[in-house]
This record gives C-alpha cells, structure tokens and sequence, in this order.
C-alpha cells in the first residue's frame, strides 16, 4: 500500500517574493498543462468532456477561474516549499 510522503514544510515561510514567484509560477504550471493537453489533442470546450477531449481550462491563465489558478499556485507553492525546505536558496539577479 502507497503511503504519501511529502517533505516536511511546516517551518517554511513565504517572504513576498516568493509569494510573487508562486503567481509566475502558477502561470508556468497552467501554460505547461495547457501546452500538453493540445499537444494530446484537446480542445477548448465550455464543458470538460473526457471523450470529446475537451475543456473549459484550455485558456489563458488570467482568464482561469479563481478555484483553477488556486490549485496552480498551490502546485507551485509546494515546489517553492520543498525546495526550500531541502536547504536551497532562491536568489535572483
């Protein structure tokens, strides 16, 4: 039986530029699954269908609802987290 892991980032604090880089990130997260699923054929729908391959998320990431650039950041979030957490820094030029 599967037993998640995850790396502990309870003690991890965001400072604002992360937060920052977590909504580029969320962007990045969104454009690379978008990127995939026409890559697989899908096309916009204004309702998801499985068999049509179709989907109401194959848009830009500022026109997203709410809920969807959520799970986007989140994604994104966690990443920034762990890496973090391992001991890296993230600096920028």
């Amino acid at each position: 039986m599967y037993t998640p892991n995850p790396i502990n980032t309870d003690n991890v604090l965001l400072s604002k530029e992360m937060t920052e880089l977590i909504e580029r990130l969320a962007e990045h997260v969104h454009d690379t699954w978008a990127a995939g699923r026409i890559r697989e054929g899908w096309t916009y729908g204004s309702e998801r269908s499985d068999r049509l391959k179709q989907t109401p998320c194959l848009v830009p990431y500022d026109e997203l609802p709410e809920s969807e650039k959520e799970y986007d950041r989140s994604t994104a979030a966690a990443t920034i987290k762990a890496v973090l957490a391992m001991g890296f820094k993230i600096t920028k030029d």
